[in-house]
């Protein structure tokens, strides 16, 4: 039966190959090899039977033996081809040529400063491999005598080890180990043999999956073999291997348990770490450190059995304990945390672009920000908010800062805001029409840890959800920037307080209302646009004003106060009136350039966000955002250039190639001219008599060796945002403080404007850069233009009196979208100015 049914398949096999062959060859060629085909089989059956004595009682078992070789070499040689092929998707996919030359593991990408401090690392696996130099012998010992003692002697599978396991099993001895050796550990982590995506149909097959994936690990380590050296091999091990708590390869290992190079670790050390390789929750020397004494002492006594320390040293070395200096990373330590998510974002962007991972790629990312400035802007924003934060909460004393536009207390505010919160929005979902419930667990204490801004630091506190939201709602916020206008290079970039409690960005994120700081673009229109052709100079009479205009359909009325809720009636220059944020002077000049053209030339110089052509557009009732702001004051600065924000000036790869450099985008805004006459016009709040910006030059050290300063104040309606935008000649400093809801504020001017509460953190930055001679910052002059100055900015100091028979009633209302505006800051005599004009 079984001879009938194989010779039905020979035939089977021998037609389906000559009908294939006359395909390929055609009928004659084909003919002509099987013929000659036949005549060499029927010749060696011929020689068999001549020579060989079929007859003999040995025959049949050395025939069954021959074949029985020949057979299975060829079924071996069959499935060595299927699993190296993935023939007909049984076996799944096999590490490519190019995997094996260029083998990839997932890599931290690492965020530098422009001076070179790294500043974070970004990963899903926290590895920087290091070379063959960077590792200790001790761990070279430890490994191989644990791991693999005869790596050395192997071509990537250790036969005899293989044939231990084997008697083991047969005589149930456990203490073999096991036959797997270094290489194919490595085969297995680097090319993740074993994952579901590697399997083929057969893989899911209950034993020959197993069968599969060692056969693939056995393929792989002998290919391994081939194209490394053994120190190579090592290397890509120690670079791949996971040691726990997210920590991955040998470099991020030795820093997170010992603070140590891997090249400095000791005999016992190193014994913990390979220990730990075994299983990195049974043997963590942090969660079961008892477990990982005794596993290190294992690996401490196969040293020593094979020779690679004494018996005296392992006696000595057992007897000491294990001595951890931990020092686990995350993504976010350090500081220019604000920051360095602007950074992640841009870098995701472009590396989905351009076929990049942050995450795994082991990217090199070298960012505009300075360390040194940076340090400065985040200490300077904890000094003066900290003293703000004081004043703020001995303003309101036992009283809610929440209150409406009359004045009066926002009731069931907390019960409110709680609504929005992903904790309410889940116990919503958990208890649908159950309120009570929802409540109860809101009001349920715990212990719990928040931001302590009297420290800048944490404390423990057992409170409730609403305990703590009543708590950070009075915590006042902020945010600052830096930016060199010729270079587009953003130099220091905070956030908000403290990352780990506030992740709302207030520079880029958060938008609010400018106030003030938004005037500049008014008298830049008036200056700039040849319609209008205005000077610093020309005057404008201080006087009521008001203006009816359509909104949605409805004709309104507008008319604005000043901020002393007064007017002076008088003839006053631009220079002047922007100095002392002059609001009925920014409304008529608003009403003859028109609102458009002011929404045009604040959108060329940088500002991004939505706004709208009303007559109260000058006095900042649009949200915008810190970035913008500072970008569109460095316009001034970089005669008239609007330079984009840059973050990061190059990226490299993780063999330090560099892949991309960036530079900033540039383009014409406004002319050169009037460029530098809005910095004399800026000038003139720091120096002009009443000047809103006066403070910064008297109450901080930034004005001396000749240190020249512009400045801008914002203050919008009932305080709510405070805000400072500041130039230099090598940077533009922008910074703004208000509540979390525009309902939490000061209740007065006096406290709550931008003078106050912007200005000081503004001005104890510039401090701080002032004296680090370090950071490349010096103080000094603007530059002298390159070009004649046509038009007249040093203005007459005195005021020209406005007579008129009728000079109306004095302003009363808020400006349309509920904007006020600043006080006048009285500091020390003004800097005496030249009287005549520049050429």
């Amino acid at each position: 039966m079984f001879q009938n049914l194989g010779n039905q398949l020979s035939t089977f096999i021998n037609r389906t190959a000559y009908k294939l062959t006359s395909l390929i060859t055609g009928k004659e060629r084909a003919d002509s090899f099987f013929l000659s085909y036949r005549r060499k089989k029927q010749a060696f059956r011929n020689w068999r039977e001549e020579t060989i004595d079929v007859h003999s009682a040995y025959y049949r078992p050395i025939k069954f033996i021959w074949k029985t070789f020949i057979y299975g070499f060829l079924t071996f040689a069959a499935y060595i081809f299927c699993v190296e092929t993935n023939f007909l998707w049984l076996m799944g996919s096999m590490p490519s040529v190019e995997d094996l030359q260029n083998p990839k593991v997932a890599q931290s990408s690492e965020i530098y400063t422009a001076d070179g401090v790294m500043i974070g690392k970004f990963y899903t696996e926290n590895r920087t491999p290091v070379t063959a130099k960077m590792i200790s012998p001790n761990l070279i010992k430890a490994l191989i005598a644990t791991e693999d003692v005869r790596f050395y002697k192997h071509s990537g599978i250790d036969y005899k080890a293989m044939a231990s396991v084997a008697v083991g099993i047969i005589t149930g001895a456990t203490d073999r180990g096991g036959g797997s050796t270094i290489t194919q550990q490595l085969a297995k982590k680097l090319f993740k043999t074993r994952k579901t995506d590697a399997r083929g149909f057969l893989g899911y097959v209950p034993g020959f999956g197993t069968l599969i994936y060692k056969t693939k690990e056995w393929l792989t380590a002998i290919k391994l073999e081939r194209n490394f050296t053994k120190e190579e091999i090592l290397t890509m091990y120690f670079n791949t291997v996971d040691y726990g708590n997210n920590t991955y390869g040998i470099n991020t290992a030795a820093q997170s348990y010992f603070s140590k190079s891997p090249d400095s670790l000791n005999i016992q050390e190193s014994a913990v770490l390979v220990g730990l390789q075994k299983a990195t929750t049974t043997y963590n020397p942090i969660r079961n450190k008892k477990r990982s004494l005794e596993r290190r002492n294992v690996v401490i006594g196969q040293m020593q059995k094979y020779g690679f320390i004494s018996a005296r040293q392992a006696d000595s070395i057992s007897a000491l304990p294990i001595e951890l200096k931990t020092k686990f990373e995350t993504p976010y330590d350090g500081n220019a945390n604000y920051f360095k998510n602007a950074v992640v974002d841009f870098v995701r962007k472009w590396g989905d672009e351009n076929g990049y991972d942050l995450y795994t790629d082991g990217l090199r990312i070298y960012t505009t920000i300075d360390s040194r400035m940076q340090a400065d802007a985040e200490e300077a924003m904890t000094q003066k908010m900290k003293q703000l934060q004081r004043v703020f909460e001995a303003h309101w004393g036992k009283q809610n800062p929440w209150i409406d536009e009359q004045g009066k207390e926002i009731p069931d505010f907390l019960e409110n805001v709680v609504k929005r919160t992903s904790k309410y929005k889940n116990l919503a979902a958990k208890f649908p029409n159950q309120p009570d419930s929802i409540r109860h667990y809101l009001n349920k204490k715990d212990t719990m840890t928040v931001y302590d801004w009297k420290n800048s630091s944490e404390m423990k506190k057992y409170w409730s959800s609403m305990d703590s939201l009543d708590y950070y709602k009075r915590v006042l916020r902020a945010g600052m920037m830096a930016m060199s206008p010729q270079t587009g290079q953003i130099k220091a970039w905070v956030g908000g307080l403290d990352y780990n409690y506030f992740k709302y960005d207030a520079v880029k994120q958060g938008k609010r209302q400018p106030g003030s700081t938004f005037k500049p673009f008014v008298y830049t229109t008036a200056i700039d646009d040849p319609n209008f052709n205005m000077t610093p100079c020309d005057q404008i009479v201080d006087k009521p004003f008001e203006k009816k205009y359509m909104e949605d359909g409805v004709e309104k009325e507008w008319k604005p106060r000043n901020a002393t809720g007064t007017f002076s009636y008088s003839n006053m220059t631009l220079k002047r009136a922007l100095a002392q944020s002059i609001n009925s002077v920014t409304a008529q000049l608003t009403d003859q350039v028109g609102p458009a053209n002011v929404a045009s030339y604040a959108k060329k110089m940088g500002i991004t966000t939505p706004l709208e052509p009303l007559p109260s557009i000058g006095l900042g009732p649009f949200d915008v955002s810190l970035y913008d702001m500072v970008a569109a004051y460095c316009v001034f600065v970089n005669s008239g250039t609007y330079t984009q924000p840059i973050l990061v000036t190059k990226i490299e790869d993780s063999n330090g190639k560099v892949i991309e450099e960036f530079q900033p985008e540039h383009r014409q805004a406004i002319s050169p001219e009037s460029a530098f006459l809005m910095v004399q016009m800026l000038k003139g709040g720091v120096e002009e008599p009443g000047g809103t910006s006066g403070s910064i030059r008297w109450k901080f050290d930034v004005t001396k060796n000749g240190n020249e300063i512009g400045g801008k104040t914002g203050t919008t309606s009932n305080n709510s945002d405070g805000w400072f935008m500041c130039i230099t000649r090598d940077l533009v400093v922008g910074a703004w403080v208000g509540g979390d809801d525009r309902s939490i504020h000061f209740r007065t001017t006096n406290l709550g404007e931008g003078a106050k509460t912007a200005l000081p953190i503004v001005g104890s930055f510039l401090e701080k850069i002032y004296k680090d001679k370090s950071n490349g910052i010096e103080p000094g002059p603007f530059p002298k233009p390159s070009f004649k100055v046509a038009k007249t900015y040093n203005c007459p100091t005195y005021y020209q009196r406005y007579e008129s028979d009728s000079l109306g009633s004095e302003g009363d209302s808020t400006p349309a979208k509920r904007n006020d505006e600043d006080e006048f800051l009285i500091g020390p005599p003004p800097i005496p100015l030249d009287t005549g004009s520049a050429n």
